[in-house]
């Protein structure tokens, strides 16, 4: 097939820094006044117009971040358009967009076997402080990023933040990206979907995937190409610090661990061992395209990915990983189909190690507010009229021994503050937690937050109302809305803040962006208030 035109990022510099651009543009590196000179780097051709896929920033520190870019001159080719050799790529962190003020330089290679990814991770910065990043390859100059490092320990300002999931390159553009990079957050959580795996054609035709459903690290590699080539992400990734988190589509849709949504055994393959190659693919190309430390390079099918950062007192992010560790969800992964397979002891949704990580993070937090960046449906959620409890099996209703495992932690162990981020659903969801979600009288543990997807389900609708018999079976539902877009956060010590930020369509470009709805709540009070 032809594949999609792309933009380039040299009409990208030519828009001020909120169109990516700033000096780089020039294709010279300034140094400041006394600033030593950049090492002079082995001499190499490098093909023109490397650096399509932009730049991307991630993880911050009080002292430091990670800093990405990719050489892929043809990103959709096997190779990238690179030629078969190591290429030293310089690195520059200024105080200022032209680059007078340079604090920090250096020098990576990127070589073939990490498709000419680069992922810098540079110390030394100030607390709490915006920089600007650019990286130049021989005589090319990229396209200049902006990235803000974490608050020092000790300290509490405000920490602004969105969160977004599902991104369907068929099925919309990335409109609601571009309004987040707009308003400039210090720092963005992606917590999956971040590119879908499926086949040209299947999801939508706003516009076209390129290629057969992936299972090859060059497959992976171009679709993650792909996404990086569009304008909105790729102006967001170069505006703000990326903590990324995956979900499924950047594997295989509802796989559990080894395990993958369809069983091809039938077709004279050994299941498990097929879907390994094919996770670690996907994982290490993953790792290639985002902003990710080198020590979480994946080692044959696993990846180190769950992660604390904290915020100052604000607030401590423990980031989760849902899929990597699982057992396979009970009753075939049907819908709403409930039981006693749920409540399986044995069954986990985080791994023994991850649990235990997680219990030792909330409880080593000195923030005022104790936020768990994850995947999936947190809260209850039972669509079925009626006393049985029915729920979603790629959810956590799926591993309800494993939710109450949480729950009863941050209940036992009085967890002030706790807030769970969730994506996934396609849909703008609030919820109280309870540990008990059946019996609404019982005390409210936290809340959840729950974005609606970036494009996925094409432009949603208008409706705040998901049928009476959500209300009635899930009285711990605060919230819910159709439309697609993200949610904006404000964090002092005293107060969370989270704006549900929505456009009214995505099949088209250039959707306005409005809040639909705001919550609040008040340290030492949980639940949700109106804002």
């Amino acid at each position: 097939m032809t594949p999609p035109r792309i933009s380039s990022p040299n009409a990208l510099k030519r828009r001020g820094f909120l169109g990516i651009a700033g000096a780089a543009g020039a294709g010279a590196v300034l140094l400041a006044p006394g600033a030593a000179p950049l090492a002079a780097a082995a001499p190499a051709r490098v093909p023109a117009d490397p650096f399509r896929l932009g730049v991307a920033s991630g993880d911050p520190l009080p002292d430091g971040v990670v800093l990405w870019t990719r050489l892929a001159p043809k990103p959709l080719d096997d190779d990238g358009g690179m030629p078969r050799r190591s290429i030293a790529v310089r690195w520059e962190v200024a105080l200022d967009e032209r680059f007078r003020k340079i604090v920090r330089h250096g020098v990576e290679h990127a070589v073939p076997a990490e498709a000419h990814t680069v992922h810098a991770d540079v110390r030394g910065l100030r607390p709490h402080h915006e920089y600007y990043y650019r990286f130049r390859a021989g005589d090319e100059v990229s396209p200049v990023g902006r990235t803000r490092t974490a608050p020092a320990p000790g300290t509490s300002p405000t920490v602004d933040f969105a969160f977004a999931s599902c991104a369907n390159w068929e099925q919309g553009h990335f409109t609601a990206y571009r309004h987040m990079a707009e308003e400039r957050p210090d720092v963005v959580f992606h917590l999956g979907d971040y590119l879908y795996e499926y086949a040209a054609g299947v999801n939508g035709k706003v516009r076209t995937h390129h290629g057969d459903e992936i299972n090859t690290l060059a497959e992976y590699r171009a679709r993650h190409a792909q996404y990086k080539t569009d304008p909105d992400l790729m102006l967001l990734h170069a505006t703000a610090p990326f903590v990324v988190t995956w979900d499924d589509h950047e594997t295989d849709n509802n796989y559990a661990g080894l395990t993958p949504e369809n069983d091809d055994a039938g077709q004279g393959n050994d299941t498990t061992a097929h879907f390994a190659a094919r996770r670690r693919a996907a994982y290490q190309a993953y790792w290639e395209h985002m902003p990710l430390r080198r020590f979480r390079k994946p080692v044959d099918t696993a990846l180190p990915l769950y992660r604390r950062l904290e915020y100052g007192s604000t607030a401590t992010f423990s980031v989760l990983d849902s899929r990597q560790y699982r057992t396979d969800q009970p009753y075939d992964d049907q819908w709403q189909v409930g039981g006693p397979d749920q409540w399986d002891p044995k069954a986990t949704i985080l791994g023994a190690e991850q649990h235990a990580w997680l219990e030792r993070s909330l409880s080593r937090s000195r923030s005022a507010w104790n936020v768990v960046p994850q995947q999936i449906y947190f809260a209850n959620w039972d669509a079925v009229a009626g006393p049985d409890d029915a729920g979603y099996n790629d959810g956590w209703d799926g591993y309800r021994a494993s939710r109450d495992r949480v729950l009863g932690y941050v209940e036992e162990r009085r967890i002030d503050n706790f807030v769970v981020l969730t994506g996934d659903v396609h849909n703008n969801w609030t919820n109280d937690l309870r540990r008990d979600f059946e019996r609404p009288e019982t005390r409210v543990l936290g809340s959840e937050f729950v974005t609606t997807s970036i494009t996925s389900g094409g432009d949603g609708s208008a409706t705040n109302d998901p049928g009476q018999v959500y209300w009635d079976e899930n009285p711990h539902t605060k919230y819910y809305n159709a439309r697609r877009g993200y949610v904006r956060c404000s964090v002092s010590r005293d107060r969370y803040t989270a704006d549900y930020r929505v456009v009214d369509y995505v099949t088209r470009p250039g959707a306005p962006v409005r809040t639909d709805k705001s919550f609040v709540i008040e340290s030492g009070v949980a639940g949700v208030q109106d804002a």
